[in-house]
């Protein structure tokens, strides 16, 4: 089900800092209380192999995001323990050491379960008669982007072996924030900078004809 548009799931989830303290963080309440925007980044676990990659791809362009007005936030079902031994872990042995913004532990799987990503299926075993999980029970490489009044304005869901480009995420705040200022809307492959339109046919066709 699509969230676009919809207020983010008030949930309070469990979290870790990067000195180790253990956290309650509710995404909704930091974008509103804040008045900030906030990019929250869902991956599978962690001590695998392309999830560090992500992690610090995410921390290179942290001073991006803030430029923007926008915290990060990274999630997993781990739990806080596991989330700290992994800030423990050097970058050359695929740890996440250096990484300076919150991680959730949904351990209990309320907001991941809430939001639809969780690999996961109940299906009925005959032989047991009784329902049964099958698949992982991790997220996908689930994305979303909340305004300051908790409105998701951007969602996007990457199996698992897919990295996520970071680049993106930064054009599409710029083309919100834009959206907000100026009122006009960004047209495909738009830039900050690139001209963007009115919400109108003839703007379109002026639009379309110049490019």
């Amino acid at each position: 089900m699509a969230l676009v548009g919809k207020k983010f799931p008030n949930i309070t989830v469990d979290a870790i800092s990067e000195m180790g303290d253990n956290l309650r963080i509710n995404v909704l309440e930091e974008a509103v209380n804040n008045k900030k925007k906030v990019l929250l980044f869902w991956y599978p676990k962690d001590f695998t192999f392309v999830c560090p990659t992500e992690l610090h791809a995410f921390q290179a362009a942290l001073g991006d995001f803030e430029k923007r007005n926008t915290m990060v936030i990274g999630a997993s079902c781990d739990t806080n323990e596991v989330h700290f031994a992994w800030l423990n872990t050097a970058k050359d042995n695929g740890g996440i050491e250096g990484i300076t913004y919150p991680l959730l532990a949904d351990t209990t799987r309320n907001l991941s379960a809430s939001l639809d990503i969780l690999d996961a299926e109940w299906v009925y075993d005959d032989n047991m008669e009784e329902e049964i999980l099958e698949g992982s029970n991790v997220t996908f490489r689930a994305t979303y982007l909340i305004d300051e009044e908790g409105k998701i304005f951007h969602e996007s869901v990457n199996d698992m072996p897919l990295g996520r480009n970071v680049n993106e995420y930064l054009r599409l705040i710029d083309a919100y924030t834009h959206v907000q200022t100026k009122g006009e809307v960004c047209p495909a492959n738009w830039e900050e900078g690139k001209d963007a339109m009115n919400a109108d046919r003839n703007s379109t066709a002026a639009y379309l004809s110049s490019h």
